[in-house]
């Protein structure tokens, strides 16, 4: 395969894991709380558009090589956009108006999506081996 889609793959990877468990759990143990979760709501909009941005390159170089893993990430570079768009400001918005039952099940519900992008991402790498 491409060593250029096989970086790119490896880098959304990387970056998606570094984010969600390395990144936010960081903030969150060294920073007061309310200093921690404001980084991390202005951060979360980069993300998601870095996720879209390699997802797609990925996928588009992918294409010739591996038509299978190109949808794979396409579908990821997709599906990132109404997370980006529409799931992260219902989150904000219920965390603004302290509705803690909607935001656990939104946050949940975002949470899951990340781990089904990571989980899809690792999948498509196994098949550069």
């Amino acid at each position: 395969m491409s060593v250029a889609a096989l970086l790119m793959t490896a880098l959304l990877f990387g970056g998606m894991v570094l984010f969600s468990f390395g990144f936010a759990a960081f903030l969150l143990k060294t920073l007061p709380t309310d200093v921690a979760r404001a980084s991390i709501r202005r951060a979360f909009p980069y993300f998601y558009l870095f996720v879209l941005i390699v997802a797609a390159v990925a996928g588009a170089l992918l294409w010739p090589v591996d038509r299978g893993s190109s949808l794979l990430m396409a579908m990821i570079a997709i599906t990132v956009i109404p997370a980006r768009e529409l799931l992260m400001p219902a989150i904000n918005l219920a965390t603004d108006q302290g509705n803690a039952a909607l935001f656990k099940k939104l946050h949940g519900f975002s949470v899951t999506i990340g781990l089904a992008h990571i989980v899809i991402n690792g999948y498509v790498l196994t098949r550069f081996l």
